[in-house]
């Protein structure tokens, strides 16, 4: 096994370290053999996200480098979930989190090698937990954490007045002990997370200090933020889902391709393996001409590829380049065309009588306003059905038309386009 001496300024380049105990010493750790880290996800939704992305694809760099990852999957600490700043978590049946927790491990595992020098282990807190007594509870691990720092925390500071429970205000302890069992039991050293829970990460460094006078190191990554500094990995639908069942493959692929201009760099420097080399020319091209999107179809092309494979990204590039370039339809997959006419608007029409005509489903379908301005539109040559012209006013699509039994898809002009899924 061989490490990377240049991962700590990689990671500094890459913007992946927002706060970090001494940075220094994490360098000599990187640097003096394979360093055991952990990282962890609590299962508090069937599917991680965004934000989660990031820190997966953190510890596959920290792997690559030759370090040794712990992926903790919190049984335990997803019975209660981190306080948010707003209001109570919902709790969620044991038989729920359990639920979660395979799904969330799933989606883990293709990231990271457990095979190998330095091989992953996937861990659960509630396999350490609830055997626990609150007698043990309070005495082992209660009895290191001033409350005074604990009503200092941010998040716990927005909550006090609105209300937070003895519940989540305990979670900082569960996440705490979680470091202090891998340290003693699997000699991790280092934890890392999201900037938001750097409160949570630095209690377990204080608290493999106060109970066994160990030496521990920390760092986090910041947060994913929109140009105007709202978070991202918000859509009209939700979170930014990795499960495509959740989120199609194709939505995923265009969040990444609409990214604004301002945040191109940022992502791709946080989200892909490309080199510096690659990253610093793609920037340049998208510099000089922003137009062409270089930098945008780079990322969307790579992140999906890591998160829904090879194969389904040029599924998803097919689907685009017919919808959007008139290419041909006809090959293309119906869950993937169904998902791209989904994500851009599509309406269903009842078939059992047979299908409407051309018109009615350009009115239908709105792009046109009325049958007048349909008409008008395929009399000057400027309406399709499945990319080809349309040149008859009367014409109405046969079954003969649909794509994957179910789908047409009209176009007016050369970007206008709309699904309709015949039932």
């Amino acid at each position: 096994m061989t490490l990377d001496p240049t991962l700590l300024d990689d990671l500094q380049w890459r913007g992946l370290i927002a706060h970090s105990t001494d940075l220094d010493a994490l360098r000599e750790a990187f640097t003096s053999g394979s360093v055991r880290f952990y990282v962890g996800f609590d299962p508090t939704a069937p599917s991680l996200h965004m934000g989660n992305l990031l820190q997966i694809l953190t510890a596959r760099r920290l792997q690559q480098a030759g370090h040794t990852p712990y992926a903790l999957v919190g049984g335990a600490t997803g019975m209660i979930g981190d306080p948010r700043d707003s209001g109570e978590r919902s709790l969620n049946s044991l038989d729920t989190v359990k639920d979660w927790v395979e799904r969330v491990r799933r989606q883990i595992e293709p990231f990271l090698e457990f095979e190998g020098p330095n091989a992953a282990t996937m861990v659960n807190n509630y396999d350490w937990t609830a055997s626990l007594s609150v007698i043990d509870f309070l005495r082992d691990i209660g009895k290191h954490f001033p409350v005074n720092r604990m009503l200092a925390r941010e998040t716990v500071k927005r909550r006090l007045e609105s209300g937070i429970s003895y519940t989540e205000f305990s979670y900082v302890l569960l996440q705490s002990m979680d470091f202090l069992n891998l340290y003693r039991d699997h000699g991790v050293t280092l934890q890392f997370g999201g900037s938001d829970q750097w409160g949570n990460i630095t209690g377990g460094v204080e608290l493999i200090r106060r109970s066994d006078g160990g030496t521990a190191h920390a760092f986090a990554t910041p947060l994913v933020t929109k140009a105007d500094g709202t978070k991202y990995g918000k859509t009209e639908g939700g979170a930014l889902w990795l499960d495509p069942q959740m989120m199609s493959p194709y939505a995923f692929y265009q969040f990444w391709l609409n990214v604004e201009d301002e945040k191109v760099g940022e992502l791709l420097r946080a989200f892909t393996f490309f080199s510096r080399a690659e990253i610093e020319e793609l920037e340049a091209t998208h510099a000089e001409k922003p137009f062409l999107r270089a930098g945008q179809k780079a990322l969307a092309e790579h992140v999906t590829t890591l998160v829904h494979g090879a194969e389904e990204t040029e599924r998803i590039k097919a689907a685009s380049a017919a919808l959007f370039g008139g290419g041909d339809l006809s090959g293309l997959s119906p869950d993937t065309l169904g998902a791209a006419l989904r994500e851009a608007g599509a309406t269903t029409v009842d078939g059992s009588d047979g299908l409407p005509s051309v018109v009615d489903l350009l009115v239908e379908t709105g792009l046109a306003k009325s049958k007048g301005e349909a008409r008008r539109t395929i009399g000057e040559g400027g309406a399709y059905l499945n990319n080809n012209r349309v040149e008859d006013p009367e014409a109405s699509p046969s079954a003969a038309d649909l794509i994957g039994g179910s789908w047409l898809v009209l176009r007016r002009g050369k970007k206008n386009f709309a699904g309709v899924e015949v039932r």
